[in-house]
């Protein structure tokens, strides 16, 4: 297949896979025929496996980071000689039960591996679960990089209390809520 086939199904975009390929960095095998770059794809190791990765990002104006992400995942996951065949790519918080994509990949019984950079990507608590529930259905997970991500605790209590909010208040003041309880917490705690 031609690089720009590759980029377009790997989540990665044209002008990073050719650069990619100019440095040498392309991780699969590639050769240039005339004024095209054609891309050898690995070998499956199990034809019947289908392998999806998955990024996800808090907020829209992380797109770039979740370019960035994928570009990542795919790079390991091709070392791990693995083929790609779905990617899957989100912008939501990692409390919010309600990310669509996430949940159908889940219900996809071909996905038989899903590829995470961390473990906090798909689930911030709770993970175990779900990991425990892919492999008791003949899937798994992969993790790229399984040392947790050490995030602020204030941001995490700030993201817990504004899931708490929303579904007492509504969405519209959560965040409000949320700041203000954080701010009372922090001003009369510690001495």
């Amino acid at each position: 297949m031609n690089l720009k086939e590759w980029a377009a199904a790997n989540g990665v975009g044209y002008s990073t896979a050719r650069q990619w390929f100019l440095d040498g960095k392309l991780p699969v095998p590639a050769r240039r025929v005339g004024g095209l770059i054609l891309v050898d794809q690995p070998a499956r190791a199990d034809p019947l496996e289908t392998v999806a990765v998955y990024a996800r990002v808090p907020s829209a104006g992380q797109q770039s980071d979740l370019d960035r992400q994928v570009a990542r995942i795919v790079t390991w996951t091709a070392g791990q000689n693995l083929a790609v065949g779905k990617v899957v790519t989100e912008v939501g918080s990692a409390l919010d039960g309600h990310r669509r994509k996430f949940l159908a990949l889940l219900r996809d019984p071909d996905v038989t591996t899903i590829v995470v950079e961390h473990r906090d990507s798909f689930a911030r608590f709770g993970a175990e679960y779900v990991q425990a529930a892919l492999e008791a259905s003949g899937r798994r997970l992969l993790v790229v990089d399984p040392a947790e991500v050490d995030d602020d605790l204030v941001r995490d209590i700030t993201e817990i209390l504004t899931s708490m909010c929303a579904r007492l208040y509504g969405r519209r003041a959560a965040a409000n809520r949320a700041a203000r309880a954080v701010a009372a917490a922090t001003e009369g705690g510690a001495p």
